[in-house]
């Protein structure tokens, strides 16, 4: 099998993708619980949870964990019959858990306490981890159990945040929903935490400082790796290079090339490959410890410091791969956001994939899929509206190549969470297949965006006008079942995410050798030349580009105010105006949101 760009193909399976359902069921509803989720951010697995328990019938309503007083007002006005804190870095005030009952998702084991869990599983080599949901009382982490779930870990170091978002998450969404069931049964009683069963492995542990963070490059790849590792995304790992501080980001084991610990000795896609004890390290991502320092591509963070180091092969984010029916475009960016340069790269990888013989395209994120435009390049630009201005560009030429190819059908495989142009970059393709699991945020209000993308054709054209708009205005999260249901998506799957991008292989495949072949690759022909002449694609971009250049560089609507607050991680002084808006409370809770312009 010929291969460009160095991925193989995950083998075979024999399940096969079962057949688009548009009415899926909603999941059995048991008692209606009136729900509170108190949050630190409306983050993903926070989104997961309100689809979930929404899906499951509950009311359910949302507040930021901005304050005690905003916290303890919240569930006063909410009356809720319990409060889940799904993702929450604050106490809850006394005067809260005293008063509702307050479940809290601790991301460790039954029995594991303190606030740097997951850090410190990772850099133990934790064998196996878990969630588990407790009450809140006085004393941190140390309440009675609504219930708990175990899962094995990795035997490589994950990264923190995809071991956030898949596992953990995972079992967090489940044991959301199983506290609400058991909410409702007025006869459940948690179980005490007790030291003394076998089911209560954890412990207590300490905070990580930044001493547990800090490594230096004359140690072992493995144990460099698995020190980030357990600080990405945040705080990163602390080390010196080029005779800086920084904190490290994004890395992965390199080759074995001569040098002396900590030189930089190789370059490739905006990341560095640093010599260590026993080999080398793929730096992707950098932040330089200095005033208004920011997370960045490592070769940017560092600038004129490494501006002579040789290009290296052996890195890349963008890869093709190919049988001989079906080629496949991978792209893995960190975070899902997608600078310029990686764009520019992205649209060639399509336009050489697009130009083989192949018959079906796909094309495929990585752990997340993407979220738009990479707004941390864009702010530490020198002039941050003209980036915005190429990047925006940039992007709209791969959604270009998404639409336009019509020399091949196109499947469009969404393994991770998807937001703002990410979501629309995946809907020209013939079909739409997610991953269960999968949140989806198809708006830009948040960031004070009319939007680029093509979305005013792709959109439309997959759920209709009306629902187009509710999308883009509501600005609230959907779920891969609804995604289905509203016609975003095509199809949904289980599994872990290997497991799903093997099915949409297959899927792939069987679609390339479908009898019915030429006469779907004739129907997108027929559609695409049709749409053109009732209104050309240029038309679409013109008429997006003409609000987002009122938006990147007027500021109608905030972008700049937005991007600066995503980027230096400013913390939200108020519940969002479009999330208070969906809740059913008094008109001075949903005051309170007013005006916060993003989360």
């Amino acid at each position: 099998m010929p291969v460009a760009g160095g991925i193989a193909r995950p083998p075979e399976q024999s399940r096969a993708l079962p057949v688009p359902d548009r009415s899926l069921p909603c999941p059995e509803r048991s008692v209606r619980v009136r729900i509170l989720l108190l949050c630190s951010a409306f983050n993903g697995l926070t989104q997961r949870c309100w689809l979930e328990l929404r899906r499951a019938g509950h009311d359910v309503t949302v507040e930021l964990a901005v304050s005690e007083e905003v916290m303890v007002e919240a569930a006063d006005l909410a009356k809720p019959d319990l409060v889940i804190c799904p993702f929450l870095k604050e106490r809850v005030p006394a005067g809260l858990w005293r008063s509702h009952r307050t479940v809290i998702i601790h991301p460790g084991p039954p029995g594991d306490r303190g606030p740097s869990s997951l850090d410190w599983a990772i850099a133990d080599a934790e064998p196996e981890w878990g969630v588990t949901a407790l009450q809140a009382v006085e004393e941190m982490d140390a309440g009675p159990i609504w219930g708990y779930r175990r899962f094995a870990m990795p035997a490589e170091a994950p990264r923190k945040s995809a071991l956030y978002n898949g596992p953990v998450a995972d079992a967090a969404v489940e044991l959301v929903v199983e506290v609400a069931g058991k909410a409702a049964d007025a006869s459940f009683v948690p179980e005490p935490l007790d030291y003394r069963s076998p089911e209560v492995r954890g412990r207590l542990r300490r905070a990580m400082r930044h001493a547990d963070r800090e490594f230096v490059w004359a140690e072992p790849t493995e144990d460099i790796v698995r020190r980030v590792r357990a600080a990405d995304g945040a705080p990163g790992g602390r080390a010196r290079l080029c005779e800086v501080p920084v904190r490290v980001f994004d890395v992965y084991a390199g080759p074995q090339v001569a040098g002396t610990a900590g030189q930089v000795v190789g370059r490739r896609e905006g990341a560095l490959l640093v010599r260590t004890g026993d080999g080398t390290v793929w730096v992707g991502h950098l932040r330089v410890e200095q005033e208004g320092g920011i997370k960045l591509p490592a070769v940017m963070a560092l600038g004129e410091r490494v501006a002579g180091v040789p290009e290296r092969s052996g890195y890349s984010e963008i890869t093709y791969d190919r049988s001989e029916a079906v080629g496949v475009v991978s792209f893995d960016f960190y975070n899902g956001a997608m600078s310029t340069e990686q764009c520019r790269r992205l649209a060639a990888a399509l336009r050489y994939a697009v130009a083989q013989d192949t018959r079906v395209l796909v094309v495929r994120g990585g752990e997340v899929f993407s979220n738009g435009i990479h707004l941390n390049v864009i702010e530490a630009s020198a002039h941050p509206e003209v980036e915005a201005w190429a990047n925006i560009n940039a992007i709209n030429a791969v959604c270009r190549e998404v639409i336009g190819c019509v020399s091949q059908l196109v499947v469009t495989s969404l393994g991770g969470n998807a937001g703002a142009g990410g979501v629309m970059m995946g809907l020209g393709a013939d079909q739409v297949v997610v991953r269960d699991g999968v949140v989806l945020n198809p708006h830009y209000r948040t960031m004070g965006l009319f939007g680029s993308e093509l979305w005013t054709y792709v959109l439309p054209r997959r759920v209709g006008a009306e629902q187009a708009r509710r999308l883009t205005q509501e600005a609230l999260p959907i779920g891969a079942a609804q995604a289905v249901e509203l016609g975003l998506a095509d199809q949904s799957l289980g599994g872990s995410r290997l497991e799903f991008e093997r099915r949409v292989l297959e899927y792939a495949e069987r679609l390339a050798a479908d009898p019915g072949y030429d006469r779907l690759l004739a129907g997108r022909r027929q559609v695409r030349e049709v749409d053109e002449r009732r209104k050309p694609l240029a038309a679409y971009r013109a008429e997006e580009l003409a609000e987002m250049s009122r938006d990147m560089f007027d500021d109608r609507h905030g972008f700049r105010a937005a991007r600066r607050a995503f980027v230096r991680k400013v913390k939200a002084s108020a519940t969002p105006e479009h999330l208070a808006g969906h809740r059913e409370l008094s008109g001075a809770s949903a005051a309170a949101g007013a005006g916060a312009s993003h989360m």
